[in-house]
């Protein structure tokens, strides 16, 4: 399957599902068992709730500053699961939906309620911690993708970045180290035609985005992230790929997966300032989601009974997430190492300064005479 996926021009768009949920492309529907095509709705489903109820928790002051991913479910499930479990995902900050997939830690929420414990957390399932500057994770990925190259691990990295970060050097310096070292990386442009305010057509000059990929000695693709089956097809392949040391072919894949985002960039954004509602409404029919629900209805894995029981455990395992993050006692102390491997004496003072008034003083005596 992974030639006819590769051979075509970079703006012929890959698509299984129509937004219907009727199947355009039978040869390209993946062999997953109904067990695993509902977890993959789950879990979409899941990271939708998820981020109604990041948002509902940023407004009430309980949350910090939060990126949303609604409406890019699609890319985000279809292409992790995709994956073997011990391939490393780095991502830039909205992919919370690869960590759904990966069984989310409850200690992740803690890096949005402002302890860097939770981005460590990361760690655990594969997935470097989530990066805030733009495309500054790539040559890290790229770097991670030729270690593991040369120690001759059997895994491929998958790198995550929006369609803004593609104007970024980083961008160039992973991706033609990549393609010079021939390293097994995937990487996923989630052009989601907006970079806070910046539309995708001001991004660049180029046709495509995945047609960059040429410039570097590689394939890229595009693929409509909002259909997961579709995303889960082209990742499958771009992974084989990536890990054929016999391919004539150089291992990296670019993927650009067309999608939207629905919501605001953060929380801290009013995206009423940049575009136009009935742009955004046109997109939510083709929403992932529905897609996907109505293919999975018309070949009998879901009913309504399945999914509202599938509903109701997600109720319950957000619940738990947030009441176990905001059950969890910080320490003060904790900010100071994280900021680098060994302290700066400045960082030491400031340390020893703030242990000298917690001991004098108490944990918020300072800020209650305030």
């Amino acid at each position: 399957m992974t030639r006819p996926l590769f051979d075509r021009a970079p703006d012929d768009r890959i698509e299984v599902l129509a937004p219907d949920g009727s199947v355009r492309a039978p040869e390209l529907v993946p062999d997953l068992s109904p067990e695993q095509l509902t977890a993959m709705y789950r879990d979409m489903c899941f990271s939708r709730r998820f981020d109604e109820r990041m948002i509902s928790l940023q407004r009430q002051g309980r949350m910090g500053t939060y990126s949303s991913l609604s409406g890019q479910e699609g890319s985000q499930i279809g292409s992790t699961y995709a994956l073997a479990d011990g391939d490393m995902i780095s991502y830039q900050y909205r992919e919370h939906g690869s960590l759904a997939a990966r069984g989310m830690p409850w200690e992740y929420l803690l890096y949005w309620m402002g302890h860097e414990a939770g981005n460590a957390r990361l760690a655990d399932i594969e997935v470097f911690p989530l990066n805030i500057t733009i495309g500054d994770h790539l040559p890290h990925a790229v770097g991670y993708a030729w270690a593991a190259k040369l120690a001759g691990d059997d895994l491929a990295t998958v790198a995550h970045f929006g369609d803004g970060a593609t104007s970024e050097g980083d961008f160039h310096e992973a991706l033609n180290f990549a393609g010079v070292f021939d390293t097994p990386s995937v990487f996923v442009c989630n052009n989601n035609q907006w970079a806070i305010s910046v539309p995708r057509e001001r991004q660049t000059a180029s046709e495509t985005l995945a047609v960059k990929a040429r410039a570097y000695g590689f394939e890229g693709v595009q693929v409509n992230g909002m259909d997961p089956l579709a995303m889960y097809a082209v990742t499958k392949a771009a992974r084989e790929k990536a890990l054929d040391p016999e391919g004539d072919e150089p291992r990296p894949t670019l993927i650009e997966a067309i999608q939207y985002r629905y919501g605001a960039h953060t929380t801290a954004d009013d995206p009423s300032n940049y575009r136009d509602d009935a742009e955004v409404e046109e997109w939510k029919e083709k929403d992932p989601i529905d897609r996907f629900e109505a293919y999975l209805r018309g070949e009998g894995v879901i009913d309504d009974d399945r999914i509202a029981e599938l509903d109701e455990g997600i109720e319950e395992s957000i619940t738990d997430l947030v009441d176990r993050a905001e059950g969890y006692e910080a320490d003060p102390s904790e900010m100071f190492e994280h900021a680098f491997a060994e302290p700066t004496p400045r960082l030491a003072d400031q340390r020893e300064y703030l242990q000298h008034l917690r001991e004098e003083h108490g944990d918020g005596a300072l800020l209650a005479d305030e």
